[in-house]
């Protein structure tokens, strides 16, 4: 076991983007993680896991500790004449363990045949294609857990497999590390699964069924017909996932339009709707940015012709985005993970519950042209590996999102119940259209919703209603699509609140005073947004001015910006000068950027 420094990752991704890491270390055993989750390498780092990197995206140097496991073996168990169990090593290669199956007449996984990638992947990404997925035939899934530092055995139903999705995507990437995945297969010489229409077609005109083999060649043939050598150009297979819908959409929004859509039925009302289709509709089956291009042969697949950046990647996976949403007002949602550490901020508003300028206000502030001096009810937009979270939907939230031009959101984080923070919920109408909206808040913000707005909640809702899933969190940290988020408590006067912490940025806001215990997560921050209510006169509910210094000479963030402001704060140039340096006044419409 090494730990090796400033490490070209460029070969172990499947897009053959030139990419770097602070660190890297592979494992063979349990026994090695152990060992290296006891390094202060591993626990002073941001830690990830990686198998084939067939669908990673590495924007920018990754400023962490990259782990990758080599542990290999295939073992064979018997349980009745039909029913063979497998178990590979998590770094075996996908593709080596179909064709050992293949080889001894086991059955189930030559429809993914050719698919890039290593085995541990099959339960993170439940990988798929022409008609079988590997969450089909997993039986359970051998971990080592980051945090206890002991192995845990998942069996199929708590992995959660969905739709290129699993319980290792959500709420346990990051903390839970594949080592063995066991299979339940049977014993067959035929292939039978023939859902998918050319493959039925494959077997028909063999006029029997298929054997596993020319299942495989016939898969893999279909599947070099439309991508790209993976010898020659690199990309990640599929980069966007079918949109799945819902019946009542596709009903009100896109028949009306006269659209032939391909869609597939996905059970609980939604229906699966062809990204490829939506793709070329749009015109943008051949489009280039760069190095980068939308395949003509399958415009699901972005591939890097030769000497892409990620920047053109991302830039050409915007343009695809930006052209389905404009014809079709659906939101395509990358297969590939964006790996970027960097986090931009966007400062939606940072005024208090009344805004500035207040209504009925002529004071000095109020009167102010200055457009720093306009500060709507507060609320901040952070976008960071691929994801968008808000935090707080305030009453402008409409006015925000028009303004700064948003368009989707992944999740959204409350601060608390107060209206400010969440009277503009009703306004994600829009962006979860086609899904359900994850919100985390606290306990008391998710029963004071359920009251609030109880027309989202009802049996037989609205179908225009805000489609939210609602998930209450503690004072622990948890994820967000593989995205650690730690939960910071403050006291809004004698109101528990939470503010969030999300790698070296952290946002605070309505805080009077914190625990210590809390305190202690707010350490080593590169950016912190926090509250000041004003220069003077105390509040029981909010901090001023002093109080905010105070605070900060404890935490000392490298840059701290000040939000929640009211009018009698002043004008923001006037009073500027009187911070000290590396303090702030946060300005609506502001972009940080925490490296």
């Amino acid at each position: 076991m090494i730990i090796e420094h400033d490490k070209d990752i460029t070969h172990l991704t499947t897009f053959g983007v030139a990419a770097k890491a602070d660190l890297y270390a592979e494992f063979e055993s349990e026994a090695d993680l152990l060992r290296l989750s006891r390094t202060p390498e591993f626990i002073d780092n941001e830690v990830m896991c990686i198998g084939g990197g067939s669908n990673l995206l590495f924007v920018n140097r990754f400023k962490g500790m990259l782990l990758h496991s080599a542990i290999k073996g295939i073992k064979l168990y018997e349980k009745n004449p039909d029913t063979v169990f497998v178990i590979a090593g998590s770094g075996e290669k996908w593709t080596d363990l179909v064709d050992w199956c293949i080889s001894r007449g086991i059955a189930g996984l030559e429809n993914l045949a050719g698919i890039p990638g290593e085995v541990g992947a099959s339960a993170v990404q439940n990988v798929g294609a022409y008609g079988a997925e590997a969450g089909d035939f997993i039986h359970s899934v051998e971990c080592f857990d980051l945090q206890t530092r002991k192995v845990r055995t998942l069996m199929a139903d708590e992995c959660g497999f969905g739709y290129r999705d699993s319980v290792f995507k959500r709420a346990e990437k990051g903390r839970l590390v594949v080592l063995r995945v066991s299979y339940r297969l049977r014993r067959s010489k035929e292939a039978s699964n023939l859902n998918y229409k050319p493959l039925k077609e494959f077997a028909e005109s063999l006029g029997s069924l298929p054997t596993l083999r020319q299942m495989a060649d016939e898969v893999i043939r279909l599947r070099n017909t439309k991508l790209p050598d993976p010898a020659r150009i690199g990309s990640a297979g599929s980069f966007f996932k079918n949109p799945v819908l819902s019946e009542y959409f596709i009903q009100q929004e896109l028949a009306p339009r006269g659209l032939d859509l391909p869609a597939y039925p996905a059970g609980d009302g939604k229906s699966k709707i062809s990204a490829a289709w939506l793709i070329d509709k749009a015109g943008m089956k051949g489009k280039k940015v760069g190095g980068a291009e939308v395949w003509p042969g399958q415009p699901l697949v972005i591939a890097n012709t030769g000497d892409a950046t990620a920047a053109d990647v991302v830039a050409l996976a915007n343009d695809v985005v930006d052209a389905v949403r404009l014809k079709f007002g659906i939101e395509l949602q990358p297969e590939v993970n964006f790996i970027d550490s960097s986090i931009k901020v966007t400062v939606l508003g940072s005024g208090t519950s009344k805004g500035v300028p207040e209504i009925g206000c002529t004071c000095h502030t109020c009167r102010s042209e200055d457009p720093r001096d306009k500060r709507l009810r507060a609320s901040i937009l952070v976008e960071t590996h691929g994801l968008r979270l808000l935090i707080d939907a305030s009453p402008d939230l409409r006015q925000q999102a028009l303004r700064c031009g948003i368009t989707s959101v992944d999740a959204v984080l409350l601060t608390h119940q107060h209206y400010d923070h969440v009277g503009g919920i009703d306004d994600l109408r829009p962006l979860c259209a086609g899904h359900d909206m994850p919100v985390f808040a606290n306990k008391h913000t998710v029963d004071d919703l359920h009251n609030r707005i109880d027309y989202c909640f009802l049996p037989n809702p609205y179908p225009g209603i805000p489609r939210l899933e609602l998930q209450t969190v503690g004072d622990v940290l948890f994820f967000i699509k593989g995205l650690k988020i730690i939960p910071v408590e403050v006291m809004h006067g004698k109101l528990p609140i939470l503010g969030y912490r999300i790698g070296d940025f952290a946002y605070i806001t309505d805080c009077k005073t914190l625990a210590d215990s809390e305190k202690e997560k707010l350490k080593g921050l590169d950016v912190l947004i926090l509250n000041c209510l004003r220069l003077e006169i105390e509040h029981f509910a909010h901090m001023i001015l002093p109080e905010v210094l105070q605070l900060l000479e404890e935490l000392k963030p490298r840059r701290c910006y000040l939000t929640h402001a009211c009018h009698m704060l002043g004008r923001h140039a006037e009073v500027a000068p009187l911070l000290p340096p590396g303090v702030e006044f946060a300005y609506d419409n502001e972009v940080i950027i925490v490296e």
